[in-house]
């Protein structure tokens, strides 16, 4: 699985686009409680080692790019951080490999212009436990920003909401992390607690 437009800037450059202390506590922290995480695309690990400091659980961290996994390893090992395990993975063609259920939170950002959203999806759903969250970064489609994909592959907010319908979450709250990067949208999901509390499909949020 290749993001559609996929490449990565320099490091520097591109973590100048994020606040990332006010996005884990906006995010992750107030909604996490000692569970594992998982996170779909690491990157240069921007997320993955602040959020690894944080909790007390394991962050599962998977990408495509050889490369990047092989720094982000490089990275944790270096400042002896030891609750992350990072996997090159083809997480869309072969998921995880994370049994059903098993962690409490999934990070997906800045990748949901791939071709397949949902089956990426539809993988968080599954890994995630009852009751677990799942945070959702990308690219805002209603102003220009200076990174990002095209706008026409970029999804609106009204399309992620139904794209998490679809699958079976349900909208935690609506959050506003303007304050925290000004180019992203931001969503947290929730798998519900059982199916009896699932929305239906086409539900308002």
């Amino acid at each position: 699985m290749k993001g559609r437009e996929g490449g990565m800037p320099e490091e520097d450059y591109w973590d100048s686009f994020f606040d990332v202390d006010c996005l884990i506590e906006t995010l992750i922290v107030n909604h996490l409680g000692r569970g594992d995480v998982a996170e779909f695309g690491s990157g240069y690990g921007t997320f993955t080692i602040p959020v690894a400091r944080k909790i007390s659980g394991m962050i599962y961290a998977f990408d495509i790019e050889p490369a990047l996994v092989s720094r982000l390893n490089e990275k944790c090992k270096g400042l002896g951080i030891s609750n992350v395990q990072v996997e090159q993975r083809d997480f869309l063609e072969q998921g995880t490999g994370l049994p059903s259920e098993s962690v409490e939170h999934a990070m997906i950002y800045n990748i949901l212009h791939i071709e397949h959203p949902t089956k990426l999806l539809q993988e968080a759903f599954r890994v995630l436990k009852p009751g677990g969250t799942a945070s959702i970064i990308h690219w805002r489609r209603d102003i220009p920003t200076p990174r990002g994909p095209s706008m026409q592959i970029r999804p609106g907010i009204e399309q992620y909401r139904d794209w998490a319908v679809a699958v079976g979450f349900v909208l935690r709250e609506p959050i506003d992390i303007s304050n925290c990067c000004q180019y992203h949208y931001g969503l947290l999901l929730a798998r519900p607690e059982s199916i009896h509390n699932k929305r239906e499909p086409g539900a308002k949020f």
